[in-house]
């Protein structure tokens, strides 16, 4: 085989080892991806059926339930416009809290309920969630300190 068939077959078994590298880490990174959707855009069936997303907004005035297991919990989230009942199994964080803001990870079952995987509460009494901050703001149904808090990032 000449120098130049040995390097073209170089070349080319390189680009392969190339396009294989990145077909990997872009599937590896696809499966990873998680959307935020706000309770209205739920609702509006924007958000996937079958796929895992994020939902956040406010917890519901009144809305938590524990069921008898002591580790199942029911709630609403709400952006002021629409709601979206959520259930959990698992442990809460400790700021988690009635009227307050969260987001929360999972999926969407076939009667319409958010069976989440995990829930994110805020970290002090002025942040909310970015996510849950703007799809608030979006809704047109902001209080004066989530807006303030919102418009200072």
């Amino acid at each position: 085989m000449t120098p130049r068939k040995r390097r073209m077959f170089a070349i080319a078994g390189g680009l392969g080892l190339l396009a294989l590298a990145t077909a990997l880490v872009l599937n590896a990174l696809q499966s990873n991806l998680v959307f935020f959707f706000s309770p209205t855009q739920v609702v509006a069936k924007e958000a996937p059926r079958n796929g895992s997303f994020r939902v956040g907004g406010l917890v519901e005035q009144g809305s938590v339930r524990r069921e008898a297991d002591g580790l199942t919990l029911r709630f609403i989230v709400t952006d002021t416009a629409h709601t979206v009942p959520v259930t959990y199994q698992g442990l809460l964080p400790d700021l988690f809290r009635e009227g307050k803001g969260v987001v929360v990870a999972g999926k969407l079952d076939a009667n319409g309920v958010f069976r989440a995987t995990e829930v994110l509460a805020k970290h002090d009494e002025n942040y909310m969630p970015p996510e849950a901050a703007d799809a608030l703001k979006r809704a047109g149904k902001t209080t004066a300190a989530n807006t303030m808090q919102a418009e200072t990032r």
